[in-house]
């Protein structure tokens, strides 16, 4: 059918359109724009409220509603999708502990330099979201996940065998671009499968992939790095997209509703049925690339326009900032000071490690009970500020963790008082991620833009942060400049999640973005 065709029923409008769909009801309804214009509906004004009363009914109760799947089957999706979304962190830091041997393999003498052969990777995984989340909301999630993973395994079989520094800092860029689709698309995917109440413990699980394969990567890193070389640290992150590819292609299904009924509309084969069934197929005026760029532009309009967006987002960016430039100076510290090996001095990551699973055990279960309490005083309806005290408890332990971390390493002492330091900071970080991801999630209309917006601004920091790590505790020494961070943390940590749970409603009633 021709692509000027105005009719709503028509796929090629469809296909271009039903990104702007609003889910005000949290399930992938709409009011549709083609009951909103004037003379481009194909469906008579005196059935347009019989319609709608019967597609909300008919959604919620569908089958293929992914809200309707089984259990099993929902959590078959979590599954898939934080394996996907723990492999690319992985690959964030698994070269953490051969950093000094990959500095001497190139001939890198800056310092600076060293560390951006580990941290320009989350410069591309800041900005890959801006891109594949809308086209998440525009196509699906499950195809942006596959061809994203394909080529993460291409692109790290790159860094493998680099010949130079320079084509080693390239792949790791395109790789972090590929590799931040599962973060671009995974707490969307979480949203189209749990309501609010439900949502927390899967939300935990996936939210556990990019804080623990971090950990896990510099585990990894320092004994394949001592034992057959640091290039085989990236052979082994390609093994793990093949087999999350291996796994995941035939077993993951589309979660996000839009693209589900629309993809039903086109296989009908009565087109005016298929627009009734499906009034949110709507035609919209301008090209796809125009549809894209106004879906790119969301999480900057996020950012900037919710003051909400922006201070949570903030908040979780100087975390991973803090987290990165642990990455980066763990080496120096575990190897210089405590005169660690290569290997040993990749489990000196277990300590964040034990913190986010114990938090993600324990705060997951705390959360849900919480939320749950909080919904009982309020007559059984749920509310986005509900999630934030399960925040104000996690952000305490953060600067204790930095203190601890800090000066137990100054006063080098014993080498398991800053790994349990960094346990601390490890719970204290997963107890501040999940409630974040889960505010942001329930908050916003567009959830996997709103966790783009938040993806941004921390990998940003987490770029950032390592390369001034050296100068930094070379200056203020390990004590100092951990109080330091600390002090940002109680500054920005504490008084804004306070003031978000008694004010944050009546901000978010004021803007559009917000459910």
């Amino acid at each position: 059918m021709a692509a000027e065709d105005a009719r709503p029923s028509t796929a090629a409008s469809a296909a271009t359109s039903f990104t702007q769909v609003h889910d005000h009801n949290d399930q992938g309804l709409a009011t549709p724009n083609c009951m909103q214009g004037e003379g481009e509906s194909a469906i008579p004004e005196d059935k347009k409220e019989e319609i709608l009363e019967n597609l909300e009914d008919d959604w919620q109760h569908d089958p293929i509603n992914p809200r309707n799947w089984s259990g099993k089957k929902k959590w078959l999706m979590v599954f898939l999708v934080s394996f996907y979304t723990f492999v690319t962190p992985l690959a964030s830091s698994v070269m953490a502990p051969a950093l000094p041997e990959i500095a001497v393999h190139y001939g890198i003498t800056n310092q600076t330099l060293v560390a951006m052969t580990l941290s320009i990777f989350l410069l591309s995984f800041a900005i890959g979201p801006l891109f594949l989340a809308p086209l998440s909301e525009m196509y699906g999630r499950t195809w942006v996940l596959h061809l994203g993973n394909l080529v993460f395994l291409a692109l790290n079989l790159g860094c493998a065998f680099s010949p130079t520094a320079n084509s080693l800092i390239a792949f790791r860029f395109l790789s972090g671009f590929a590799g931040a689709a599962p973060i671009a698309c995974g707490g969307g995917s979480v949203s189209d499968l749990y309501a609010e109440r439900e949502r927390a413990s899967a939300m935990a699980v996936y939210t556990i992939g990019p804080l623990i394969g971090p950990v896990v990567g510099p585990i990894i890193g320092g004994y394949v790095s001592e034992t057959i070389g640091f290039k085989y640290v990236f052979v082994i992150v390609a093994g793990l997209c093949g087999l999350a590819s291996a796994i995941a292609i035939p077993l993951l299904q589309e979660t996000y509703a839009p693209v589900i009924r629309l993809r039903l509309a086109k296989k009908s084969a009565d087109p005016e049925k298929a627009a009734a069934k499906h009034p949110h197929l709507q035609q919209e005026h301008g090209s796809k690339l125009h549809i894209l760029w106004v879906n790119i532009s969301r999480p900057f309009i996020l950012l900037t326009r919710s003051f909400i967006c922006f201070i949570l987002s903030a908040y979780m960016a100087l975390m991973y900032g803090i987290y990165y430039l642990m990455f980066s100076t763990f080496p120096d510290l575990f190897s210089g000071v405590y005169h660690f090996g290569l290997g040993p001095t990749g489990l000196a990551y277990i300590g964040l490690g034990a913190g986010f699973l114990l938090s993600t055990f324990l705060g997951a279960q705390w959360s849900d009970a919480m939320y749950a309490w909080f919904c009982a005083r309020n007559g059984g309806q749920g509310k986005p500020e509900y999630r934030i005290p399960a925040l104000i408890f996690g952000s305490i332990w953060v600067p204790i963790g930095l203190f601890w971390y800090g000066w137990s390493a100054a006063a080098r002492l014993h080498w398991i008082m800053p790994i349990i330091g960094t346990g601390i900071y490890g719970f204290g970080l997963m107890a501040t991620f999940l409630p974040i991801s889960l505010y942001l999630v329930d908050a916003f209309t567009y959830a996997a833009s709103a966790i783009a917006a938040a993806s941004v601004f921390r990998s940003m920091f987490g770029f950032v942060f390592p390369l001034f790590g050296t100068q930094m505790y070379a200056a203020l020494g390990v004590g100092g400049g951990n109080s330091l961070l600390a002090g940002l943390a109680i500054v920005l940590g504490i008084p804004a999640p306070i003031w978000i749970f008694f004010y944050g409603e009546k901000l978010r009633a004021r803007s559009s973005l917000s459910r």
